[in-house]
């Protein structure tokens, strides 16, 4: 499966003669300025996409803070998108492909097949001298048909089974996988026998995935091994698809648990762990 494409490689195809759609993927946790961001800079001719609205379903305490979209809904957000059937689309973010990953991910799930994350997102193309523009995007309506399920995924049960035959991957930052702190969700702490690796640890210092043969060791590390399933979480399924991303660019196929830990917290009779991860002493828990 190809993840990524790069800023020069996604300049060259703009010029084809039916380019890539570009979707606009700007989201941060706790921030509500996405759109307006698109909208003082984005790549020409991309298409901004609501992560709340067009890649979610409403919040439901039971099913998660972002719960999946209903399909027959995605497939007419992706017509207004501009989708046809046999687009390729590149997805991106100015956060890495943190957030866009999600839609990376759910397109991959409604079987589109050329969808790809811009490696390094908007910091990458705009650090290549690339042009940029304002304003807002209408396209023409597409007629893509989707169909659901192209990727795996594990709800509640299964996460607890993964964790005890195969890795279960949190991709939290530290502090929330140990414990310590707990900004959004009910509990504290992490799915019992989950494995910590932080999804910005699948990046370099300039926001580009690491290479696939260092991402594969760094998996294998964590326990991942080809008869074993594997899975990743985070807080509510988005840094997880980035997750399931880099699994991917290193030729490791993980399911989604999208309700991730909004959803097991939420769940009465579900446990929580706490304290650091004994497989990373690489990040103990922080003194002071």
């Amino acid at each position: 499966m190809e993840v990524l494409i790069s800023p020069q490689q996604l300049h060259e195809r703009l010029g084809a003669e039916r380019p890539p759609v570009l979707l606009d993927v700007r989201w941060v946790l706790g921030a509500a300025d996405g759109r307006e961001k698109y909208l003082d800079e984005h790549l020409p001719g991309a298409v901004y996409v609501d992560m709340d609205t067009e890649l979610s379903a409403p919040a439901v305490p039971g099913e998660g803070r972002h719960p999946l979209p209903d399909p027959a809904a995605f497939t007419e957000a992706a017509r207004r998108w501009g989708l046809n059937d046999g687009d390729t689309v590149v997805v991106y973010d100015d956060a890495a492909g943190t957030a866009a990953a999600r839609a990376w991910w759910l397109l991959r799930h409604a079987g589109e097949e050329d969808v790809f994350l811009l490696d390094g997102g908007l910091a990458a193309w705009r650090g290549a001298g690339l042009p940029l523009e304002s304003g807002p995007v209408q396209p023409e309506p597409g007629t893509v048909h989707l169909s659901w399920g192209h990727m795996p995924v594990i709800g509640t049960a299964d996460a607890a089974r993964v964790a005890a035959d195969g890795t279960l991957i949190d991709a939290r930052a530290p502090e929330r996988y140990r414990g310590e702190s707990e900004p959004v969700d009910p509990r504290a702490g992490h799915i019992p026998g989950a494995v910590n690796r932080p999804s910005t640890d699948n990046l370099t210092p300039d926001g580009s995935f690491r290479a696939p043969e260092e991402l594969g060791r760094a998996f294998e590390a964590l326990g991942v091994r080809p008869d074993r399933p594997v899975a990743a979480y985070c807080g509510s399924g988005i840094f997880a698809s980035h997750e399931v991303a880099a699994l991917a660019q290193a030729g490791i196929t993980a399911a989604l648990y999208p309700g991730s830990w909004s959803q097991w917290s939420n769940t009465p009779g579900t446990p929580a762990a706490v304290g650091p991860d004994p497989g990373r002493p690489e990040n103990p828990p922080e003194k002071g």
